[in-house]
C-alpha cells in the first residue's frame, strides 16, 4: 500500500534525527516537526503496524531496515531536487520547502530522470 505524505514525512523525519544521535524519542520528533505528541504518538504508531518502526523499552524510536530504506530513499529525493532547485537559482530556503512538497508525489521514473540529468551535467 502506498504511503501518504505525513507517513513519510515521519519517516524523513525519524532518519534525520537518528542521524544526529542514536536515541530519537517522540518528543524529539514532535519538536522537529511542530507537531503535538498525541499526533506523533499516533504516526509512530502507524509505522510500527506497518513494520517501518520499532520502539524499544525506554521508548526510544528505531527504523526497521525497511522502514529505512524507505526513509533514506525520501530523503534522497528531498537533498537531490533541493540541489536541483539551487542550481537553477532558486534560494536554499525556498528549495528545500518546494522540494518537501514535491518528494512525496513525484515517480520513481521522474526522479531517476533527475538524478541522471543532475550527473551528466554537473
Amino acid at each position: 500500500m502506498a504511503m501518504l505524505e505525513s507517513g513519510e514525512m515521519y519517516l524523513e523525519t525519524i532518519y534525520i534525527l537518528s542521524q544526529r544521535s542514536s536515541a530519537v524519542r517522540g518528543i524529539d520528533v514532535s519538536e522537529y516537526m511542530g507537531f503535538s505528541k498525541p499526533s506523533v504518538s499516533r504516526a509512530v504508531g502507524l509505522l510500527k503496524k506497518e513494520g517501518l518502526a520499532v520502539t524499544d523499552e525506554q521508548g526510544f524510536i528505531k527504523l526497521t531496515e525497511e522502514g529505512q530504506k524507505k526513509a533514506r530513499s525520501i530523503y534522497e529525493r528531498h537533498t537531490v531536487l533541493t540541489q536541483l532547485f539551487i542550481n537553477l537559482g532558486v534560494d536554499e530556503e525556498t528549495a528545500a520547502a518546494d522540494a518537501c512538497r514535491i518528494e512525496h508525489y513525484m515517480s520513481d521514473k521522474t526522479f531517476a530522470a533527475i538524478k541522471a540529468h543532475m550527473v551528466k551535467y554537473s
